[in-house]
């Protein structure tokens, strides 16, 4: 039996599937702000904030506010990267029998 090491590159969809691989890292980008302004007037109104900057230190709760426009975090588009390492263990050539 021979081991080897695959990695590979998935979508956020595809590492919420991999829980069980051997070795995940995930590497999330907040981007443009999504925040409708104008929806309690029923209108569609952007801030034009295109990435997140948190104001504060990580592990404080200004972590979670965007410098920029104000916004919490969870307003800016979420862009997952995801890096999934996991060892296979593959068998010997496959056997195949003739008649």
């Amino acid at each position: 039996m021979r081991k080897k090491q695959v990695v590979s590159k998935r979508t956020a969809e595809d590492f919420r599937s991999s829980i069980n691989s051997a070795l995940a890292y995930r590497n999330v980008r907040y981007l443009e702000c999504q925040k409708n302004h104008a929806a309690s007037i029923g209108g569609y109104a952007l801030d034009g904030c295109r990435e997140f900057m948190a104001s504060g230190e990580e592990g404080t709760d200004l972590a979670l506010v965007c410098a920029a426009c104000g916004c919490h975090r969870n307003f800016h588009r979420q862009e997952v990267d995801a890096e999934v390492v996991a060892e296979c263990s593959s068998s010997s050539q496959h056997s195949s029998s003739g008649s």
